[in-house]
């Protein structure tokens, strides 16, 4: 085995990075939305932090711009699909088992419970700025069976919006911000906060309401 691999931080966004490079960034992107495994590699902060280096902030470490806006969004729109097939042709049997630890049924329940409070369409697109939810609400919606003509064009928009908006806002401080480096981590913290503003909103209707 590679020295290297042994080597990555598989929680770190920099270390992914410099070890695996644009391909890396577009084959975690579809893990961490199709394969329940990716449930704890990095997202939002790998995306802002391959859009620092495409900015050329993040020194030696640098990327191309346009493969990450073309790769990332095709990754994430095809592993949701994938998340969403493994729900629709084996969810319903993971989820029946009582003694399951992970695949629960009630998770379908909140899932649908969620659908519910925000709506197929909503669900769908907001899911994509919420670490885990993005993970396992996919196959979730395929063991509910939401119908493909809703999944799919939400599943394109949620896709496009999440990726390509979250690398060009670490592109535009990785060109403006120098030193960007010491920065990173809480930079990072800053986004995944701001993920989470569109779910609380909607929260905070849907309670009003």
């Amino acid at each position: 085995m590679d020295p290297t691999t042994l080597a990555v931080n598989w929680l770190s966004a920099h270390s992914l990075i410099e070890s695996f490079s644009t391909i890396g960034v577009i084959l975690i992107v579809f893990a961490e939305t199709g394969l329940l495994i990716g449930v704890f590699l990095p997202g939002d902060s790998l995306l802002v932090t391959a859009g620092i280096a495409a900015g050329g902030g993040l020194g030696s470490v640098h990327l191309k711009l346009w493969p990450l806006l073309i790769g990332c969004p095709i990754a994430a729109v095809l592993g949701a699909q994938v998340g969403y097939w493994i729900g629709e042709r084996t969810g319903p049997v993971l989820f029946r088992r009582d003694d399951a630890r992970v695949f629960r049924k009630e998770y379908v329940d909140r899932a649908a419970g969620y659908l519910d409070r925000f709506g197929p369409r909503r669900a769908v697109l907001l899911a994509r700025f919420v670490p885990i939810v993005r993970t396992f609400l996919n196959p979730l919606c395929g063991v509910i069976a939401m119908p493909k003509r809703v999944f799919v064009p939400w599943n394109v928009i949620g896709g496009l919006v999440w990726t390509i908006g979250v690398i060009m806002l670490g592109w535009g401080v990785g060109k403006s911000v120098s030193n960007i480096d010491r920065y990173i981590l809480p930079g990072v913290i800053v986004i995944v906060v701001l993920s989470l503003l569109p779910i609380l909103r909607e929260v905070r209707r849907s309670r009003a309401s």
